[in-house]
């Protein structure tokens, strides 16, 4: 069995992923090469990453899916509360594909990207949070 920073079926591995993706969102934002489209991809993905390892903790299955909104909502129905300043992490999805290629999306302003970067460290943290309380056999985290 690998170690669980390498295990895709644990927690801890995805929310490993999630803190890379978000230090890379928040990393060398200044040089001129850089597109705050790629940084937000980045921002999803660790927010995307950190709700799949909630998931993962309370042993709920969940869809292959960049829906961030779809995801917060599974963890609802598997009684954990979610913030409410939390369910604004849905706007990510935005940046999951579109943002990724020429021509598909708007330029990313710096106000969006700062906006992404915010929620994605607050869905990041919250996560943590959640990975440090035990799963409770009746349902009811959080």
């Amino acid at each position: 069995m690998p170690p669980d920073h390498l295990d895709p079926a644990s927690p801890v591995s995805w929310l490993r992923r999630a803190r890379s993706n978000l230090a890379r969102a928040k990393a060398d934002r200044s040089l001129p090469e850089v597109l705050y489209e790629d940084l937000c991809f980045d921002a999803q993905q660790a927010g995307e990453k950190a709700i799949k390892a909630i998931l993962l903790h309370l042993h709920v299955a969940f869809p292959k899916t960049h829906a961030i909104a779809e995801l917060l909502t599974l963890v609802y129905e598997n009684g954990v509360v979610v913030p409410d300043k939390l369910r604004q992490a849905g706007m990510l999805t935005d940046y999951a594909v579109e943002a990724r290629y020429p021509g598909l999306s708007e330029r990313v302003t710096e106000e969006e990207y700062v906006r992404a970067v915010e929620l994605a460290d607050q869905v990041v943290r919250w996560a943590e949070h959640i990975l440090s309380t035990p799963p409770d056999p009746r349902g009811g985290n959080g």
